[in-house]
């Protein structure tokens, strides 16, 4: 069968295991807020800070349903396969290379995905949900360590330097979330300073 040795290190399985929980009790706990505010239009979900900070008014846009469906339900069977990736690959099980090339073409579908969440949030709605902002916090990662699993034996250079460079252009990403955030609602942000 053809197999990859383990392809990651303890620090990167214990990350998609934690990471890909931390994504799935975000996923979770979003899909219980807007069931429950379909059932109680009312409802206040326990993620409306602020006017910024506002889960619910992401969640009644038809950004947060872009699939005919709540977006969490996909980021539930999607961390509830990062987790068991991760747990598989604590485990010592060396996983097919075809199953970390299926990883990584669900992980690139992930992070295409947030980045357009993401401008839809800061850009079209103008909120932000804090849980949808852990998912996004760890599905960049995610993809990195899956980029690593799934492309590192391959010797063209161009990958090469972009996997051994992925933890930079994860900061560099992390940072420009932040500066756009900041930007965006950077009224806000003096007001409560």
């Amino acid at each position: 069968m053809n197999q990859t040795p383990p392809a990651l290190g303890r620090g990167a399985a214990w990350f998609l295991t934690l990471g890909g929980a931390a994504g799935l009790t975000a996923a979770l706990v979003l899909t219980i807020e807007k069931f429950a505010l379909l059932a109680d239009p009312n409802y206040i979900p326990s993620c409306s800070i602020n006017p910024v900070l506002s889960c619910g008014s992401v969640m009644i846009t038809p950004q947060a349903a872009a699939f005919g469906f709540p977006n969490p339900l996909i980021g539930i069977v999607a961390f509830t396969i990062v987790v068991t990736t991760g747990v598989l690959t604590l485990g010592g099980v060396a996983l097919p290379r075809g199953y970390w090339a299926g990883l990584f073409a669900g992980t690139t579908l992930g992070v295409v995905f947030i980045q357009w969440l993401i401008f839809q949030s800061l850009y079209r709605i103008g909120a932000l949900c804090p849980y949808c902002m852990v998912v996004w916090a760890v599905t960049v990662p995610i993809f990195a360590i899956v980029t690593r699993a799934a492309l590192g034996h391959l010797p063209n250079v161009a990958v090469r330097s972009v996997i051994n460079w992925r933890w930079t252009i994860v900061a560099l990403w992390f940072a420009s979330v932040l500066v756009l955030v900041f930007v965006r609602f950077e009224d806000y942000w003096m007001t409560v300073l």
